[in-house]
């Protein structure tokens, strides 16, 4: 690296100067290849589990909690390069930030962001985490928060681990009722957007919610 350049470092080699050194009998290069091999690609690396990780022989506790401090760095340094610090005039310009914040996570998570008069974000909140069902996702809890943050709009938003962005009927039932409460309170949603793999689906394009006045 020092010769080179760390850009000329393969991932390999990166992984091994992580974990610094190997086992008798296996090289740390061999066992950074372990580690690779575990996930299709390097973005679901960033999902393994510490219980996963001292599955593999020559990584104990010092070395997976190292890992997955790397890991959780490199998500928070993706989302915070690409997160939207302007207007939100097109709910599409929020997918790349979503995709990279929640797009590969293994379970579902809901996130709803806040918008200002001029659809500037005020905040994200993630609301709960599992599957999205109308009675756990209450529009009550959402527009409790809405309110306090004097918000003019919100934008809906979750994951679908498997990538197929297709909205379930939970997905559909769950949009309308918070549609329904947002035209009740003045905070309109404007859109519902699910994500996953680098994929997403707004439910405004595709022709699922009303037309906001």
């Amino acid at each position: 690296m020092l010769r080179y350049g760390i850009e000329q470092c393969s991932n390999r080699d990166l992984l091994a100067i992580i974990l610094r050194s190997g086992v008798k009998g296996q090289s740390v290069l061999e066992l950074a290849d372990q580690v690779l091999s575990m996930q299709q690609n390097l973005a679901m690396l960033t999902q393994l589990t510490y219980e996963e990780l001292i599955q593999i022989r020559g990584i104990k506790k010092a070395k997976a909690i190292g890992l997955l401090a790397c890991f959780e760095l490199s998500k928070r340094i993706s989302c915070e390069s690409v997160a939207p610090t302007f207007r939100i005039d097109n709910p599409a310009c929020l997918t790349d930030w979503l995709n990279k914040k929640i797009g590969f996570m293994d379970q579902e998570h809901f996130i709803v962001v806040f918008l200002g008069t001029k659809n500037q974000i005020l905040k994200d909140k993630t609301i709960f985490i599992g599957s999205l069902d109308r009675t756990i996702v209450h529009p009550r809890e959402i527009y409790k928060e809405a309110v306090k943050l004097n918000a003019s709009k919100i934008i809906c938003v979750h994951n679908h681990p498997s990538g197929d962005v297709t909205p379930s009927p939970n997905d559909i039932t769950a949009t309308q009722a918070i549609s329904e409460a947002g035209r009740t309170v003045g905070i309109p949603l404007l859109d519902h957007l699910i994500v996953g793999n680098n994929a997403y689906l707004s439910f405004r394009e595709q022709g699922l919610l009303p037309q906001i006045e």
